[in-house]
């Protein structure tokens, strides 16, 4: 690694080195990282995106079929098409996707013939910039992206029947050849669902050179029309070329109207290939940036920014600029051309977790956007998403938009329309879409009624629900004491935020289903996975009380017992039962081989377990376990994540924990304490204060904090303040090799409980 992406960062503090910090960051971004996956095993379900931060348009190379939702994996050996997207995940899928692909010695449209084989050899794959060789047209494809453009540069050999093919897909589609003889518009409509009845995303494609002939398709059907609709359009534009001439393809989109793609089309006005990619590299560097770290290896350092980069892409901008300069987006909720914000594609069960806390931390002015788009979407269908992509998507459990929401809030980020944020999030909590089951609450009349979601109704996953809408509703009543709302309804959402002990059995130690009738479900497995749990068991469900872990440890007998409880997580072996299921589902495939006992990092439910340690004087082990699950869990390889990376939480984690700290509870105003990764860190906050981490003893065996001061003063606690950390901060670790069972053992040290809370 060169010297030129470090800086030097004095301190003037005789104790601390001089260390050097990142200033390129987005240089060590592996955009690859959890590619190398499949349905039976994740290592992150993600694909290179070509895009900027939050950008409305992604782009990627697909080695996958029309329609697969895995649509770029690390083991295949030929690429189809270079595809804007919009997908999340491979299993919500994609929707307004279309393609072009470069050909030589054109014969059809066909996907699979048309393909090329590549290699990783040949391919760059950075944010900002993609390029790969097509061995088998000699073409060099290269791709750069704005919000809602991109530029695409095709280097072709000497060819009469060099091609660029146009793909808008199947499900409904339009192509037409604009009389310049060089634009082509159309549209998609192709989509997994979440969508209104009108739903296109229309596109334009505006060619630097003058076409020799265009052909249009009936999927691969030609036809002798310049303007086509029909289930699956594709197009074959076809050039002349010298060797080594570049062919260039502006391309824009909208989920408006052909006309605002026009006005997309305009970020790329004026500007070279070079120009956007060097735009996009400083767009991402200023993203990234806002974190330097230093003194960490040079795979530590990929690892890292990679995890930031990955926590930058989601939720994406659903909104357009128009032609007067307003602000407007396309609702996916009813339909209509709406003003104000809207973003989309993310999973608040996921992400409410660590994704939108960093956010709130480190980037709050987007999230600022990304809440004005939430009260936008209440208004146009009565619900906030739960899972939206992009409109509501039927996936995953919770109440968890109350958490986002209520962070934002409690934090300062989100200062406009609280009381209709507050109404919004109460009638999601009494209430359920009638159509999306995952929006609003699910069970509701038994929640409220017995303080539960009960086993024997028919509803599945009903404890996790559970102990979801409980936490739930302790972040709704956060809202409620800020805005001094009536005593009973703090009361009562008091009341429904103990409701996690209604599914505790005292005789098994362990959350467990209960029926209807008060009795608890039987036979019980702590092992078996779904059920009355969401993608795991009793063992990963039984610590989300996120906000009175100090409840939990009363339910558990004190902490001893929560201690020998934590301490079994992580030796028990990975026995499983999948016989909800049926069959072994991936999540479970990736909790055994990680070997970690049946503690399940890849999936999101036990993400905050390892945190738990400083609850109950023992901070050290956190600090053991945190570190465990960085080095042996995360890097920056195509096979880099144990698990789904889920649209940035599970980068989220990482990024969090290498810092040294961790939001176990959003909504409250503490973050559990770690241990930083590096030896430098400097977080610069948008308010323009700075949080300074130093660890100079940072090592692989020099895990634990013996002592930690902060400006200046020797601090004890198991956990940091927000309001402290935006004034800036320095935190000065004293790194050793041993746990020191001195520090934070006192009941005063532990970070926030509900049932502690004065």
């Amino acid at each position: 690694m060169s010297s030129a992406g470090l800086l030097s960062a004095c301190t003037n503090k005789p104790d601390t080195e001089s260390i050097a910090v990142v200033t390129d960051p987005v240089s060590y971004v592996n955009t690859l990282v959890g590619s190398q996956s499949d349905s039976a095993l994740s290592t992150g379900n993600t694909y290179p995106a070509i895009a900027l931060p939050w950008g409305m348009n992604f782009w990627t190379p697909q080695t996958g079929k029309n329609g697969d939702g895995w649509a770029y994996t690390y083991t295949a050996k030929t690429i189809r098409g270079f595809k804007q997207t919009h997908q999340p995940s491979p299993w919500i899928n994609d929707y307004g996707q279309f393609s072009l692909m470069p050909v030589t010695n054109f014969t059809t449209v066909d996907e699979n013939l048309r393909a090329s084989h590549f290699s990783h050899q040949a391919e760059k794959a950075h944010p900002y910039y993609y390029s790969v060789y097509l061995a088998d047209h000699d073409v060099l494809a290269e791709v750069t992206p704005t919000e809602r453009a991109a530029m695409l540069r095709f280097t072709f050999p000497e060819s009469n029947s060099s091609a660029v093919i146009i793909d808008a897909f199947d499900k409904g589609s339009e192509l037409k050849l604009l009389e310049d003889n060089q634009t082509v518009t159309g549209y998609t409509t192709r989509n997994s669902g979440g969508v209104p009845a009108n739903f296109k995303n229309y596109f334009v494609i505006k060619f630097d050179h003058p076409v020799e002939k265009a052909e249009l398709y009936s999927d691969i059907t030609p036809t002798k029309k310049h303007q086509l609709t029909a289930d699956h359009v594709q197009a074959a534009i076809h050039f002349k070329t010298k060797k080594g001439e570049q062919i260039i393809a502006q391309v824009a989109s909208s989920f408006i109207s052909p006309e605002q793609a026009l006005v997309n089309l305009r970020e790329l006005e004026g500007h070279q290939f070079g120009e956007i990619v060097k735009m996009g590299q400083n767009r991402w560097d200023k993203v990234l940036g806002k974190i330097q770290v230093g003194g960490g290896t040079v795979d530590q350092y990929r690892t890292f920014y990679s995890c930031l980069y990955r926590s930058t892409l989601f939720p994406r901008k659903l909104w357009e600029v128009n032609a007067d300069g307003q602000i407007v987006h396309y609702s996916p909720y009813n339909g209509e051309v709406r003003p104000g914000y809207m973003y989309t594609d993310t999973g608040f069960w996921d992400t409410f977790r660590a994704l939108f806390p960093l956010l709130n931390l480190v980037y709050p002015e987007e999230n600022q956007k990304i809440q004005a788009g939430l009260i936008n979407a209440s208004q146009e269908n009565d619900f906030l998403p739960e899972w939206s992509s992009p409109g509501h998507r039927d996936c995953m459990v919770g109440n968890n938009s109350a958490s986002v929401v209520a962070d934002a809030i409690l934090k300062g980020v989100n200062t406009k329309e609280l009381t209709q944020l507050y109404e919004i999030l109460q009638h999601d909590a009494n209430n359920v879409h009638p159509e999306v089951k995952s929006s609003g609450r699910l069970g509701y009349e038994y929640y409220n009624k017995l303080g539960y979601v009960p086993y024997n109704v028919g509803i599945n996953e009903n404890v996790a629900r559970t102990l979801e809408y409980a936490y739930d509703d302790w972040c709704i009543l956060q809202v409620a004491k800020k805005l001094n709302r009536p005593q009973e309804e703090i009361d009562l959402l008091t009341k429904r935020a103990q409701n996690y002990r209604n599914v505790f059995d005292p005789k098994v130690g362990l959350m467990r289903g209960r029926n209807e009738d008060g009795s608890f479900q039987k036979p019980f497995s702590p092992f078996k996975w779904g059920d009355a749990f969401t993608e795991g068991n009793s063992w990963h469900y039984t610590w989300s009380v996120f906000h009175d872990i100090n409840g939990l440890i009363k339910l558990m007998g004190g902490k001893k017992e929560f201690i020998k409880q934590l301490d079994y997580l992580f030796v028990a072996p990975p026995i499983y039962d999948d016989s909800y299921y049926g069959s072994r589902i991936h999540e479970i495939l990736e909790m055994q081989i990680a070997d970690m006992g049946n503690y399940a990092h890849g999936n999101q439910p036990a993400q905050h377990i390892t945190y738990l340690y400083d609850y109950a004087g023992q901070p050290w082990k956190t600090q053991f376990w945190v570190r465990e699950v960085m080095n042996r869990l995360y890097q920056a390889t195509p096979n880099g994540y144990c698990g789904d990376e889920d649209n940035g939480q599970t980068s989220a984690w990482y990024i969090f924990s290498a810092l040294g700290f961790y939001p176990v509870c959003p909504g409250s105003p503490q973050y559990a304490l770690g241990a930083p990764l590096f030896k430098k860190t400097i977080i610069h906050l948008e308010n323009g204060k700075s949080i300074h981490i130093d660890a100079p003893k940072n090592s692989v065996d020099n895990r634990y904090i013996d002592h930690l001061l902060i400006n200046g003063a020797t601090y004890d606690k198991n956990y940091l303040s927000y309001p402290e950390l935006i004034k800036g901060m320095t935190l000065q670790f004293d790194m050793q090799s041993k746990p020191n069972m001195q520090r934070g053992v006192s009941d005063e040290a532990a970070p926030y409980s509900m049932s502690t809370a004065k």
